[in-house]
């Protein structure tokens, strides 16, 4: 039945295309107050409902560019407290803003008077760049995973924030694998954990062995054993955002409206379902952003996170050696990061279970509080995209701020 909806997917996108190319060409010069909001990147959903945005570039250490974008409500004052998000696997900055005004956690965060910063680590469609290589050419862009995005693409961020905010230290709430990569650069760069005020983590991404579910595991798995065949081949790109698909997409979920939407079911066959979490117009506005792009090396490593009992670097097997100087790969280092750490979580999350949230958990030195969310149908996109974000987790998520403010 899922493969049919599929089939059907793909069939529907290929009658659309012509029917949106001539909508395209007759709304060229539309406004952007009168574009679908699946059309707008970070800055003009920000503009579009009365917020200040600024985009930023951030150069880290290995040359890469990444895009960080900067919001504030226009009611508040000039100084107020920086606070750093981070999104997850195959996500970007334009996530927080998808759920819409009043309910999207960069909105409400923004309400709340912070100044609030958005990072994109490298290899999403807003940090496809580098000062040497071109990653339409250049195979070596493509060679990394969540490791470099926590030794370098975090920090990088992190310093910049304080750079330009003149602050000591910064607010950090990190989804999945942005909650991941923190602990990365607090295993890895040391001194960097001080400077998160405090850390707050939504369905924090470590090791994956209890993933529910079956498609996410399948899927990264296969990476995993078939990655040097696809490098080979020349993939080293997964999942980006081509020009013109994730418009078609867009379209096609605004038009499919029905409440078995197969835009709606799509996301189910990823996580655990939660029916009527996620709006119809949050679904079609999300899909104009999702897939945001990665490497196959970043998919693979997650392969490996779904059979380890452990949170380790990337296993090169017998190159490890070569690598690292030991047979197998280090283990990152949890109990470096001594920022205070609160942890919120889904009891059906598919793609982070809750006993791995628990080993995380035993693996903290400094774990402030950990609080499930009373929802026991909440699962991993509702962070990003239930209309009840703004009852069920922000108050939270305010509680923890106000604590450390």
């Amino acid at each position: 039945m899922h493969r049919e909806r599929f089939v059907q997917i793909i069939i529907t996108f290929l009658v659309l295309k012509e029917c949106y190319s001539i909508n395209l060409r007759n709304n060229v010069g539309s406004a952007v107050l009168n574009s679908p909001d699946s059309e707008l990147n970070f800055s003009q959903l920000a503009w579009k409902y009365g917020y200040d945005s600024e985009q930023h570039y951030v150069t880290t250490e290995d040359g890469y560019i990444l895009t960080t974008f900067r919001m504030k409500a226009r009611k508040c004052g000039d100084k107020t407290p920086p606070l750093l998000l981070m999104h997850g696997l195959l996500m970007s900055s334009d996530t927080f803003l998808d759920a819409g005004p009043g309910v999207g956690l960069a909105y409400l965060l923004a309400d709340a008077c912070y100044d609030v910063w958005v990072g994109n680590v490298r290899g999403n469609y807003h940090s496809r760049a580098h000062v040497t290589l071109n990653p339409d050419i250049d195979a070596k862009f493509w060679n990394f995973s969540y490791d470099q995005m926590g030794y370098y693409d975090v920090p990088a961020t992190v310093d910049y924030v304080l750079e330009q905010t003149g602050e000591r230290n910064l607010r950090y709430i990190g989804y999945s694998q942005g909650a991941g990569s923190a602990f990365i650069m607090c295993s890895e760069r040391p001194g960097y954990c001080d400077k998160l005020r405090v850390f707050i983590t939504l369905a924090p991404s470590t090791r994956h062995k209890y993933t529910k579910s079956q498609l996410a595991r399948s899927l990264v798995i296969n990476f995993r054993k078939y990655e040097r065949v696809l490098t080979k081949a020349r993939v080293y790109e997964v999942l980006g955002k081509p020009e013109s698909v994730p418009d078609y997409v867009a379209m096609f979920c605004r038009l499919n409206m029905g409440p078995g939407s197969i835009c709606r079911s799509a996301l189910t066959l990823l996580d655990s379902s939660h029916p009527r979490s996620v709006t119809l117009s949050t679904v079609s506005t999300l899909f104009g952003h999702l897939t945001a792009g990665t490497s196959i090396h970043n998919l693979a490593h997650y392969g490996q996170d779904m059979v380890s009992d452990d949170f380790h670097k990337f296993d090169y097997g017998a190159d490890n050696l070569n690598v690292y100087g030991t047979k197998y790969p280090p283990k990152y280092k949890l109990r470096a990061t001594t920022a205070p750490v609160f942890i919120i979580y889904g009891g059906n999350d598919g793609l982070v279970g809750v006993k791995d949230v628990e080993w995380l958990v035993s693996q903290l030195p400094n774990v402030i509080e950990t609080w499930l969310v009373p929802d026991p149908k909440w699962n991993h996109v509702d962070f990003m995209y239930s209309q009840h974000i703004p009852t069920l987790i922000f108050p939270k998520i305010q509680q923890y701020l106000m604590r450390y403010n």
